[in-house]
């Protein structure tokens, strides 16, 4: 692809996609998230989103670090000649990234085929909830809609209640943002080696769905039973739950292993040979009382303590608050403060080009389409367009 490349660039350091040109058409949820892992690893990238029209907005003055490492560019795409000024940017992309729902971006005059014309390597990532395709692609829905649908909200929460929303991390940022991110990025490396740009039609069902294939395959060998905490990762399993302690905290353990469940016992002034059999699922309900008397005798660090520097595989359970500061978090430097926030740090991380967060500060979007070679009337104008 015969193209000026800045020699340095103006993405976020030497991370490994340093060069990396994206855009991004503004939303919410899972494409803001790829986005943002993107420009950590150093992609060059400009957000293209309607200028701002007043109204509330429940997110004004929220720090927001999905957004960081950015350029933004402000298109009303609904004005005549607006698409157009869009399309001079795509064109010196070598990303795409959207949210709408399908056929959005056509009738905006963006799809992919007016988009692969000006650029035929053009990887078009679309991430939807239902996909570009299939009876549900154009209802409206949220993460707990799609997971709900391919087996994971059924399978997540207490036996005796409902089932339980885990956050929207499984659908959104796992099924949506990183199916997406690594999609893009097998599209990218393919393009280069051919020249030939693709569409990734990423949806959160697909990915969620993915995201089951353990399960599936233990349902599938008998080995998984319909319902909540039946089954040894569910909390179902004794040595693989969470327990209530003294000071109505919490521990949770995961001593699946032999040597690591004697560990968990002996710490707990138990003996193997004096309680029922832990590989007879029949025997887990007695278990599980048995286990949660005891841990309601000590408290949450009492309990920590006790079992510091011994493979149990058990654990504090930590909130928001506590996680950050916990001596493992701030030895890897997991999580860092922006302003008042502590947010998590990059990942994952590189031996030779270093990922870092992207700066908070929007990148100057002239300038940048400027190294990216976009017509001098398109950046000219785009104060125009942030007014």
């Amino acid at each position: 692809m015969n193209e000026i490349r800045p020699a340095a660039g103006r993405g976020n350091g030497n991370g490994p996609l340093k060069g990396v040109r994206v855009v991004e058409m503004e939303g919410v949820g899972p494409v803001p998230f790829a986005s943002m892992l993107l420009a950590d690893m150093g992609a060059e990238i400009v957000t293209i989103g309607a200028p701002p029209r007043g109204g509330p907005d429940v997110f004004a003055g929220m720090y927001d670090p999905m957004k960081r490492g950015r350029a933004h560019v402000a298109l009303d795409l609904k004005q005549p000649g607006k698409a157009q000024r869009a399309l001079d940017i795509i064109a010196r992309a070598d990303i795409l990234l959207e949210g709408f729902r399908p056929g959005v971006m056509e009738r905006l005059g963006l799809g992919p085929d007016v988009c692969s014309a000006v650029r035929p390597s053009l990887v078009y990532g679309r991430m939807t909830g239902y996909g570009q395709t299939g009876p549900l692609a154009m209802r409206a829905g949220h993460d707990p809609n799609y997971i709900a649908l391919v087996g994971v909200l059924d399978s997540i929460g207490p036996a005796d209640g409902r089932p339980t929303p885990p956050l929207n991390l499984v659908g959104d940022f796992a099924g949506g943002s990183l199916y997406l991110a690594l999609g893009v990025m097998a599209a990218l490396l393919h393009a280069r080696e051919t020249g030939e740009g693709q569409v990734v039609d990423a949806a959160v069902i697909d990915g969620a769905a993915s995201l089951m294939t353990m399960t599936y395959a233990l349902r599938g060998g008998g080995l998984w039973t319909d319902g909540r905490e039946r089954n040894l990762i569910d909390g179902g399993s004794p040595y693989s739950r969470s327990y209530e302690t003294r000071d109505g905290r919490y521990v949770v353990v995961a001593a699946a292993e032999e040597k690591f469940y004697r560990t968990l016992l002996a710490g707990m002034g138990l003996s193997p040979e004096a309680i029922p059999d832990r590989n007879d699922p029949a025997n887990w309900p007695s278990l599980r009382d048995l286990f949660a008397a005891i841990f309601r005798t000590r408290t949450r660090d009492e309990w920590v303590a006790l079992f510091e520097g011994k493979d149990a595989c058990l654990s504090a359970v930590l909130d928001l608050a506590e996680a950050p500061v916990h001596p493992h978090a701030v030895a890897r430097e997991a999580f860092v403060a922006r302003g008042n926030t502590m947010v998590p740090n990059v990942a994952p991380r590189f031996s030779k080009t270093p990922s870092r967060l992207a700066p908070d500060e929007p990148v100057p979007a002239a300038a940048m389409l400027r190294d990216w070679g976009v017509d001098e009337r398109t950046c000219a104008l785009i104060g125009e367009d942030r007014a």
